[in-house]
């Protein structure tokens, strides 16, 4: 019979591709309007070096297939994504995301796998490749921060990603219960901060759910509002 961490594995499996097919609505919308708004590529270039990385883990740590599975199709969808805000984005916008996006997905992500396969081995580079995978983890589940701050200041939620906060708040938990039964600290610490990060965000959703929609961004520009980058709604 098949290990109880197996089948959590899988369901944390299936949670985690609808978590990263949860922005789907706002591409089509950016595809629609022909134009990326006041959205930021920020948390995507974060969450595409996230998957790459924790792809490497579970390629190199015995037993931990699945979570290389899932992030290799996490690299796919977070590609597409990138992609697509660099058509769509204004010129300025596209060169800086395309300049952040090379530094972290590309030189660190290279420097990163060089670097352990040349300096160290076994369990001591599964270990470093983790940590990074789990700093990278918390610096994702945390890029909605912004937003709430945002949310808080004019009332509003048209900015708060509630599929992905729920998606955070349901993928953190199962990967945190995950993690309890394979005894794999380096992917417990992350994951349980994400699901209070995400239950945080939710609370925060159920507080402004009714209020009004903020103002287009025209009106804030010529309002003096400050520029602010959002997450993905």
């Amino acid at each position: 019979m098949a290990d109880p961490s197996f089948f959590v594995g899988v369901i944390g499996n299936i949670i985690s591709i609808l978590m990263f097919l949860s922005p789907v609505p706002t591409f089509w919308r950016i595809i629609k309007h022909r134009s990326t708004e006041d959205f930021s590529c920020f948390p995507y270039i974060c969450t595409l070096l996230n998957s790459s990385l924790w792809t490497y883990y579970g390629i190199i740590k015995d037993g931990e297939y699945l979570v290389a599975t899932v992030n290799g199709f996490g690299i796919v969808v977070e590609i597409i994504y990138i992609l697509l805000f660099l058509i769509y984005a204004p010129p300025k916008i596209r060169v800086k995301t395309a300049i952040i996006g090379g530094i972290l997905d590309v030189v660190i992500l290279a420097a990163a796998v060089v670097t352990t396969q040349l300096a160290l081995e076994g369990d001591a580079r599964s270990g470093a490749v983790g940590i990074m995978g789990a700093a990278l983890n918390i610096l994702m589940y945390a890029s909605p921060l912004a937003v709430m701050k945002t949310v808080v200041k004019t009332k509003s939620v048209e900015y708060l990603p509630f599929l992905l906060s729920f998606f955070f708040f349901i993928n953190g938990g199962v990967w945190l219960l995950y993690a309890f039964l394979v005894r794999d600290l380096i992917l417990g610490v992350p994951n349980g901060t994400g699901f209070v990060l995400g239950a945080m965000q939710l609370v925060l959703y159920a507080v402004y759910r009714n209020g009004k929609q903020s103002k287009n961004i025209s009106d804030k520009l010529e309002e003096g509002w400050q520029h602010e980058p959002l997450i993905l709604k």
